[in-house]
């Protein structure tokens, strides 16, 4: 199988569907906003992302901070219908409304002010038609199985009493579910094993869509657990049917380094997989496709009037607090240079095994950080006349070392880089903090990534390289992020 997704970084649980010769593509954001980036491809293989879902505060509030972390925006489902785009998906802030449902002519935008599914309490919700019935899948939120009923979808107005649908193979948390039809049989395409290393995709059949529902016997159709590679947490997959009638599945995984526990940093990403149909049940063939390495590294000068939708803040709305311009990107005051809780950071997520990022600061003081949350991060930060390479993790906060820098314009270094040290104890990779002088790199000092990695500050999200201004405005002339070739002893 390749070991390269198709859609690298912090991009989890995807969900897709093919209109005309276009596939669509949307994933999870959880804190960050906006939320549900979605993709456009042609070929499956190559990704352009067209936009986000959620992209003004009407339709997403999303809370920062430690309680904030690895809750808002979970699995989504992108489905195309009667002319319309719609878009189910679980904002965890507001679970007790019920799920999330937007719709939308075109998939780059605007999307529909949301409606919320009232009575059908959970998350990963799907949608499906069946002539003008529409059924809403989830997972009922006490773990009771994959439940379902009738949907309005202009209104979300439930049409039926929630019945149970199926309860999975026996593996724990059974989730993720969507539903679709190949011919006379309906499949219900699920995650079980939960999403660390014991996580699976399982098919159960039906001749309608409202079951009763058979698991198939070769169950779980995908599965990494206990098996040895560089992909790891296989599972939440969806399938589509491609313009030539044979079918593919995209589906989450995890590329972990280091020493022998293991630790991946970039998040759950996504890879793809070929399927073919064997006595009518999906078999999954990895090694079907050649991935290309996905094309990211890039250069911001911010000088579109508006940000790229690459970028995204943890519990804010970048437009908020971030505009770009002439001058560059402009920074409304951000936290306290003794502080260690982002309050208005613009994010990307790192999406490369080995990479550097140089930000241009132009005036005022910032910081630069590549993090997980707020107590687990790494970064570097002009205040005044002083350039301090500082790291989080947890209950230690720690100025590393510092440099006199002056209070001009100031090239500030963040790189992840091959980890060093004996095998049996070496981390995922080294972040390597510090300033480009001359041309020329300036560490200041480096830590183990496994510090700002997913196994040590738990969650479901992945790392994302921040800047934000500190105590006063600030201006950001540029941003390079340059993806460098993995260490291959890695």
């Amino acid at each position: 199988m390749s070991s390269r997704p198709v859609v690298p970084g912090f991009y989890p649980d995807p969900t897709v569907c093919r209109v005309g010769d276009d596939y669509y593509l949307a994933t999870s954001s959880f804190e960050y906003a906006p939320g549900v980036p979605l993709f456009r491809s042609t070929d499956l293989l190559s990704w352009t992302q067209v936009g986000n879902v959620l992209d003004r505060p009407s339709q997403l509030t999303v809370a920062g901070g430690l309680a904030g972390a690895s809750r808002g925006i979970y699995a989504p489902t992108l489905r195309h219908h009667d002319g319309r785009f719609w878009m189910v998906t679980t904002d965890v802030g507001r679970i007790d409304d019920g799920h999330l449902l937007v719709h939308a002519a075109d998939p780059a935008g605007p999307w529909s002010e949301p409606a919320f599914t009232a009575g059908a309490v959970g998350i990963d919700p799907d949608l499906a038609w069946d002539g003008p019935d529409c059924y809403l899948t989830w997972k009922r939120e006490d773990g009771g199985g994959i439940w379902q009923a009738l949907l309005d979808p202009e209104t979300g107005r439930l049409l039926s009493e929630p019945r149970l649908l199926w309860t999975g193979t026996g593996l724990a948390q059974t989730e993720g579910p969507h539903l679709l039809r190949r011919g006379r049989w309906w499949y219900l395409v699920v995650a079980e094993g939960g999403t660390g290393r014991g996580h699976a995709v399982s098919v159960a059949r039906s001749e309608r869509p409202s079951g009763p529902f058979a698991g198939c016997p070769a169950n779980p159709v995908l599965s990494h657990r206990s098996l040895d590679g560089p992909v790891q947490s296989t599972g939440h997959g969806d399938l589509v049917e491609r313009q030539d009638g044979t079918w593919a599945m995209l589906y989450l995984g995890v590329r972990p380094a280091g020493s022998p526990h293991r630790f991946h940093v970039n998040g759950r990403e996504t890879f793809l997989a070929g399927v073919d149909w064997v006595d009518d049940w999906p078999v999954v063939d990895e090694d079907r496709f050649d991935v290309p390495a996905a094309r990211t590294s890039f250069v911001d000068r911010f000088a579109e009037p508006e940000l790229d939708p690459r970028w995204v803040s943890p519990g804010r709305h970048p437009g908020e607090f971030a505009a770009p311009g002439p001058a560059g990107l402009e920074l409304a005051p951000g936290r306290a240079p003794v502080a260690r809780v982002a309050e208005r950071m613009l994010a990307v997520r790192t999406r490369d095994e080995r990479w550097t990022a140089v930000v241009r600061l132009a005036r005022g003081d910032a910081a630069v950080v590549v993090r997980i949350d707020d107590a687990h991060w790494a970064g570097v930060e002009r205040v005044g006349d002083q350039v301090l390479a500082r790291a989080v993790v947890g209950d230690l906060d720690q100025v590393l070392d510092r440099a006199v820098a002056g209070t001009g314009e100031v090239d500030l270094l963040v790189r992840a880089v091959p980890a060093t040290g004996e095998r049996r104890h070496r981390g995922p990779d080294r972040l390597e903090l510090g300033l480009v002088v001359d041309g020329r790199p300036q560490v200041l000092a480096g830590i183990d990534g496994r510090y700002v990695s997913t196994e040590v500050a738990g969650g479901f999200t992945g790392r994302v390289l921040g800047v934000e201004a500190l105590r006063g405005p600030a201006v950001v002339r540029s941003v390079t992020y340059a993806a460098e070739p993995a260490d291959p002893a890695s």
